[in-house]
This record gives C-alpha cells, structure tokens and sequence, in this order.
C-alpha cells in the first residue's frame, strides 16, 4: 500500500485527486494540506511515502515546502504537479530534490503510475517535459564546466569504470534497456550498476543523478552519443 499527501492550494483539486487514488486499492490518502508550510508539518507527522506537490500556493510553495522536506531527511519522494509544461519553477524543483514532475491534466493511468514509480525509489517526469526540461534546466548551469571538474570531484572517483559510463548514460536519459543494448550488457546488471551508481553519488533517486551530470558536465543539450 502506498500512503499518499495531497498537498494544494485548491480544494476540488485536492477533492479529485483524492477520489481517483480512493479508488485505487493499491493508494492510501493519508492526509491533505492547502499549502506548504502545512505540507511540512504534515509530511513529519503523517510520513507518506509519496506527497503530491502543487507547486503555485499561498504561504509557503512547493518548491519551498519540497525544499525542507528532502532536507529533513523525510523519506517521503515529492511528486511535483505542474499546470504547464514548462513551469519555471521546474529548474528550482529539480535542485530542491523532488523525484519527479507530471502535468495536473495527466491521465489517471498516468498519475497512478507515476505515484507508483516514486514510491519504488524511480523518478518521473512528464513524457512532453524530459528533453526540454532537462535541456532548459542544462542552459542555467555555468559554461565553463569541464570533464575536468568531472575527473576531479569525489563522487566520481568513487565510480568504476563500466560505473562511470552508466552515470553518463543516465545523464543523456537513457532508460535501462537503452543503456544495456548500448553497453551490450543484461538489464539486470544494468539495474545492479545504476543501484550502486546512486548510492555512491549519494542521489534521491535517478532524476538527481541525471542533475549531477548535467552539473559535473557529463551531459550537455543535444550531446552526441
């Protein structure tokens, strides 16, 4: 069972998104907030294992709200919702260390899924925002980051060579089957060697390791591959 918190600013948003997953027996909602300073206080005492952000709300926004709640060290994974598919917030989401980001007008087989995805540990992200996002989030980082800062930082040192590769793989948004028929190797070692890659790197979950790679220079806009 998957403990869910809705938190937004809107009621019959909240009302909606609580009857669908109400509906759903694998879905609990184990509480509501109407804004993110709420949000907080509730995530410490309910501790969902997924919380459902918006991200436009009075008091306190979610990116603010998820912000506190990662840095909690709450084991709860935010799932931001988002009205447009380019939110500008989106890039001040990624750094606050949400898991993931879906449009509100998304299919209800969607939601459920993306819900699901987050709660295993996997990120999530809109099927019409990955590239653009990514790419747009990639133009706000410094130009002059290098392979070199790359070589030098800690985290990558502690990576393998094959280890390496598959961090760069994530980078450039390569699902697991894409990076095994890549790298010619079984899906299940690839599963083994992202398991570890995120451990080592000390990232959430993928989505955070595809950021450091975009901040480390691994991953660029358009990159050849």
């Amino acid at each position: 069972m998957t403990t869910v918190l809705i938190v937004d600013d809107q009621p019959l948003q909240r009302l909606g998104f609580r009857m669908l997953l109400e509906s759903t027996p694998d879905t609990e909602v184990v509480g509501e907030a109407a804004h993110g300073s709420d949000g907080v206080r509730k995530a410490a005492e309910l501790r969902p294992d997924v919380i459902l952000m918006d991200v436009r709300m009075p008091s306190m926004d979610g990116i603010e709200a998820t912000r506190r709640i990662v840095a909690s060290g709450d084991r709860s994974r935010v799932l931001i919702l988002t009205t447009f598919d380019l939110d500008e917030y989106a890039h001040a989401a990624l750094r606050a260390g949400a898991s993931g980001f879906l449009l509100k007008d998304a299919h209800p087989e969607e939601l459920l899924a993306g819900i699901r995805a987050v709660a295993a540990g996997d990120a999530v992200i809109a099927p019409t925002l990955t590239r653009r996002l990514l790419d747009a989030y990639a133009r706000h980082l410094p130009h002059e980051t290098s392979s070199r800062k790359a070589a030098d930082d800690p985290r990558v040192q502690a990576l393998t060579e094959r280890e390496y590769e598959i961090l760069v793989a994530i980078g450039r948004g390569w699902s697991n089957r894409e990076i095994a028929e890549r790298l010619v190797v079984a899906e299940s070692t690839v599963k083994t060697h992202v398991g570890r890659v995120l451990a080592k790197v000390g990232a959430r979950d993928r989505i955070q390791a595809v950021i450091l790679a975009y901040d480390l220079g691994l991953a660029r806009p358009n990159a050849p591959e």
